[in-house]
C-alpha cells in the first residue's frame, strides 16, 4: 500500500469530519473529485487507485487532469476550480504529512484557478415574488406547505439545505419571532421573522403538526423535502407564475434567486451590506458586494445627484415634467 491511500482517509476522516466538521455535501464534493481523478490516471496510466504514489501526481499530471475536465467532460472554469481547490486540500494536509515529498507537493499547490466571468445576480422583483406567492393551491395541503415554504424564503434568504434542516425546535413564532439555523460551516445564525411570515408559518405549523426534532416542510410521507425536491417545487410554481408574469419566463428561478430576492429587498431598503451579509451567513463582505452591481436604481439614485455637462455652474435641477414631456413628443 503506498502513501496515497492512508493519507486520503485521514484526509477525510481526521481532517474534514473530524477537525473541520465540514457538511456532507462538501465530503461528497470531495469524494467525487477524487474518484474522477483516479478514474482518469487509472485510463492514461494503466495503475489502479491503491498502487499510485505521489509521484503519479505531479503537477504536470494534475493540470492534464484539469484538462480533461474542462475538455472532455465539458465543465466549467468554476466547476474546474471546484475540483482544484479539493485536490489542493490534500496536498496542503500532505504537506504537513509527508515533508519528504515538499517539492513535489509545492508545485501542485503552485497550480492557479482559473479566472471565471461573474454574471450580475438574477433576482425577483417584487411583481415578480407576488406572483410566484400566489400560485400555490392553498386549498390543498401540498399548496399550504408550497406557500409558507416560499414565504419564509423570500423574507429569510435561506439557502435549499437550510430549508430542507429546518425543524419545528428551530422556529419561534412567540415575540420575537425567528428561526434559528446552522449554515456553511455549522455556522448558527438567527433570523428575525416578521409579523406577515409568523402568522404564515403558525398556521403551516399548526396544521402540520410534530415534536421538535420533525421536519418543517415534508413530503408526503412525512420526511423531511430534500433538495431536488424543494428546487422542483420551485421551478414548477415559477413556471406556472410566468403565465401571469411573463418577465419571469426570461429568469433562471431557483432557491438561490428567491435568495437574491430577499437580499436585493434588504439593499433596496436601505439595509447596509455588513446587515446583509448577517443576514444571509456570509463571513466575507466581498460576498455581497455582487449585489451593489446588480441594483440598478441604486445608480441611478447616484446618476440624479451628478450634473450633466454643458450646464451652468451650481446645483443642477431637473427641467419641470411637463416641459420634459412636451420636449419629448
Amino acid at each position: 500500500m503506498t502513501l496515497i491511500a492512508p493519507t486520503l482517509q485521514a484526509l477525510f476522516t481526521r481532517r474534514l469530519i473530524g477537525e473541520r466538521q465540514v457538511s456532507p455535501h462538501t465530503v461528497a464534493s470531495y469524494r467525487d473529485t477524487f474518484k474522477m481523478l483516479f478514474t482518469y490516471l487509472a485510463d492514461t496510466t494503466g495503475k489502479a487507485p491503491s498502487q499510485l504514489d505521489f509521484e503519479d501526481l505531479d503537477a504536470t499530471t494534475i493540470s492534464d487532469f484539469l484538462t480533461h475536465l474542462e475538455v472532455d467532460r465539458g465543465v466549467k472554469a468554476s466547476t474546474r476550480n471546484t475540483r482544484l481547490a479539493a485536490l489542493r486540500c490534500l496536498f496542503s494536509y500532505a504537506a504537513y504529512q509527508h515533508p519528504e515529498h515538499a517539492e513535489l507537493i509545492a508545485r501542485v499547490l503552485a497550480i492557479p484557478p482559473k479566472k471565471t466571468q461573474r454574471p450580475l445576480v438574477t433576482f425577483l422583483t417584487t411583481t415578480e415574488i407576488n406572483a410566484l406567492l400566489a400560485v400555490p393551491d392553498r386549498s390543498r395541503w401540498t399548496g399550504r406547505r408550497d406557500h409558507a415554504l416560499l414565504t419564509m424564503a423570500v423574507q429569510t434568504g435561506l439557502r435549499v439545505s437550510e430549508i430542507g434542516a429546518l425543524r419545528f425546535a428551530d422556529i419561534h413564532t412567540n415575540r420575537p419571532a425567528h428561526l434559528r439555523v446552522f449554515g456553511k460551516g455549522r455556522k448558527e445564525r438567527v433570523t428575525p421573522l416578521s409579523a406577515h411570515t409568523t402568522a404564515i408559518m403558525r398556521a403551516w405549523l399548526d396544521e402540520r403538526g410534530g415534536g421538535p426534532a420533525d421536519a418543517v416542510f415534508p413530503a408526503a410521507s412525512g420526511q423531511a423535502l430534500g433538495r431536488d425536491a424543494i428546487r422542483k417545487l420551485v421551478v414548477k410554481h415559477a413556471h406556472t407564475a410566468a403565465a401571469t408574469c411573463p418577465s419571469l419566463a426570461d429568469k433562471q428561478i431557483g432557491v438561490h434567486t428567491i435568495r437574491h430576492a430577499c437580499a436585493m429587498n434588504l439593499l433596496q431598503s436601505g439595509v447596509d451590506l455588513p446587515t446583509i451579509a448577517l443576514w444571509l451567513g456570509h463571513e466575507d463582505l466581498r460576498t455581497v458586494q455582487h449585489y451593489l452591481h446588480a441594483d440598478l436604481g441604486l445608480k441611478e439614485r447616484a446618476l440624479a445627484h451628478t450634473t450633466p455637462p454643458n450646464t451652468k455652474p451650481g446645483r443642477y435641477r431637473p427641467s419641470d415634467a411637463i416641459l420634459t414631456w412636451l420636449d419629448n413628443l
